[in-house]
């Protein structure tokens, strides 16, 4: 485990956590029914973004129960600690997309809690089609990770 991940553990904003096949296929079903519904063109592009805000941490958490651990959702920040933990977990390859994750976090929460209308149809989609990669980095890490009967897909 990294230094960071260590650290989080200690300030218990993760836990150990022993997953299992049905929790991450689960999981994937959330990612799948949001990815379909953050495709709709019928929604406001805000509620287009928000549910595929809302799949990017779904996806976040399943690299977590993978890796073993969990945010405790009773501290602060449990967002941010899913989407700071890809690269700890994934490599530092995965920096940009956390940086990337975390201003759609700022701007998800602008949407649901101050203000509408400030995302374009055009960031929504942009945002959705990068949730769609990721997702499928992450069905090729869970690959990589348990190459033998894989226990998650």
């Amino acid at each position: 485990m990294t230094k960071y991940l260590n650290k989080w553990v200690q300030e218990d904003k993760l836990k150990k956590h022993n997953t299992s096949a049905d929790e991450i296929s689960k999981l994937f079903r959330i990612v799948d029914r949001d990815l379909k519904d953050a495709g709709l063109q019928g929604l406001s592009a805000d509620r287009r973004f928000i549910t595929a805000y809302n799949t990017a941490l779904q996806l976040t958490t399943i690299v977590l129960r993978a890796y073993g651990l969990r945010t405790n959702p009773n501290k602060a920040g449990h967002h941010r600690i899913s989407i700071d933990a890809l690269p700890e977990i994934l490599g530092s390859e995965f920096q940009d997309l956390t940086d990337y994750f975390n201003s759609c976090r700022i701007k998800r929460h602008n949407c649901d809690y101050t203000s509408s209308g400030e995302i374009s149809d055009k960031e929504a989609s942009e945002f959705l089609s990068e949730v769609e990669k990721f997702k499928n980095s992450i069905f090729t890490w869970i690959k990589e990770k348990y190459p033998l009967n894989n226990p998650f897909l």
